[in-house]
């Protein structure tokens, strides 16, 4: 990996960095004003400004030359890295670490660990770390007169950088945890919205194959009793018999692939926009896996007395689908699948008699990009992608979802519940 992160989660959005540098550096601006010629402050009053400057033109170079709307990696590395340097050269003119205005230094660090790639943050964490330590040996003093009134004793002046140090470093990673997560769960949500997207344009696409095949049954019909016609009309002509026979053959093949293409060719075309029950949702996405695996499914429906018809959700379809699959994924022979309804309640739990869900990721499960720790669990292991999907698209739909292992097929327990009355707003 290269050291400066190219991925679209590590950038700055550039209107909110101007539009915060441009508080910093009126509020710098203000205070010195303030303090110089209120308070009759001594301290050289046109360096500092001077080194203002430097900020107000960096921010123009943001303003008028830079036209890209998002800051990389890179180029906001060395912008915050310009924000200490000036920063840095502000305190160390007015007495060092012992400047109550000291404790801003930390914050460009604290800003890039929730927005910049590990090693960038890193960099910019260790100088100003040396910056810290540099400004509790090495300043002017505290400018006039607060210089002749300031006296500390040495535990406490060493205290100020010691503090530092740790707020820097507890702030850092505080922020740098909360921001991976965040980009972790972007990045998730992210994959979520294409699938579906992807989803939907085959449930369109079917339904165009069904209308297709519907529409095109006539026609074929006519084109087959023709070459039918034709095959006997010209039987002892071989040549042109042989060209009537590869057309009747191809006729056939587009007769099956358009078959092929809908959802189910025996159901009438407005399958797509029927209600469905429960037990259709299952039975259908079981019979997808029975042609792809030699597990064995189990549906257990003896509790299924309210058969209440929902309008056909393709968020619910791929959200059971991705609970299904994992349990197909993970079982050693069977995947036990329950449904339950009644007036009020309809419920399916998904079991297998796999391994379960390994102890230190339980309490995760429903987060993106989650691992086990146990090398036993590593090779068999996902990223937590399908759960979070899964979970993700049936909670929008109303359902309530929990995780656990299961206590009679000894393997991973998905239960999945909704309310009657929530269903039928599907």
């Amino acid at each position: 990996m290269k050291f400066f992160e190219t991925s679209k989660y590590f950038s700055l959005k550039k209107s909110t960095y101007i539009n915060l540098r441009w508080i910093a550096i009126l509020g710098q601006l203000i205070t010195t004003s303030l303090v110089f010629f209120i308070f009759n402050f001594e301290f050289n009053f046109i360096l500092i400004n001077l080194i203002i400057f430097t900020g107000i033109l960096s921010n123009l170079y943001l303003v008028y030359i830079n036209k890209k709307t998002q800051l990389n990696d890179k180029i906001a590395f060395y912008f915050l890295l310009i924000d200490i340097i000036q920063l840095t050269c502000l305190i160390y003119l007015t007495g060092g670490i012992v400047n109550p205005f000291s404790i801003f230094l930390i914050i460009p660090s604290i800003f890039s660990s929730s927005n910049l790639g590990t090693k960038s943050n890193l960099l910019l964490v260790i100088i100003t770390f040396l910056i810290i330590i540099f400004l509790t040996f090495f300043s002017y003093p505290l400018p006039f007169p607060v210089n002749e009134h300031f006296h500390v004793d040495g535990y406490y002046y060493y205290s100020i950088p010691i503090s530092l140090v740790i707020a820097l470093l507890f702030l850092n990673y505080f922020a740098s945890t909360f921001g991976t997560e965040s980009r972790l769960r972007k990045e998730a949500l992210n994959k979520m919205e294409e699938i579906m997207s992807k989803e939907h344009e085959l449930l369109s696409l079917g339904g165009q194959a069904a209308a297709a095949a519907h529409s095109l049954g006539t026609p074929f019909s006519t084109i087959k009793i023709i070459t039918a016609d034709l095959s006997k009309q010209f039987k002892n002509n071989k040549e042109v018999l042989k060209d009537v026979e590869l057309l009747a053959s191809q006729i056939e093949r587009c007769s099956e692939i358009l078959k092929k293409l809908t959802l189910n060719p025996i159901i009438e075309d407005e399958f797509i926009d029927s209600d469905l029950t429960m037990y259709d949702y299952v039975n259908e996405i079981v019979k997808s896996f029975q042609d792809i695996t030699q597990k064995k499914f189990i549906i257990n429906y003896d509790q299924n007395s309210n058969l209440l018809k929902i309008n056909k959700s393709v968020e619910i379809v791929y959200g059971l689908r991705n609970f299904i699959g994992n349990a197909n994924k993970f079982a050693k022979d069977k995947i036990f699948i329950t449904i339950k309804s009644d007036s009020n309640f309809t419920e399916i739990i998904i079991e297998d008699d796999g391994e379960g869900y390994p102890k230190d990721v339980l309490n995760k499960i429903g987060e993106p990009y989650i691992t086990s720790y146990k090398s036993s669990n590593k090779v068999k292991s996902g990223l937590g992608l399908g759960i979070f999907i899964g979970k993700t698209l049936l909670e929008k739909n109303y359902a309530n979802i929990s995780c656990k292992n299961s206590q009679t097929k000894k393997g991973a327990e998905v239960n999945i519940k909704w309310n009657n009355k929530d269903l039928l707003n599907v």
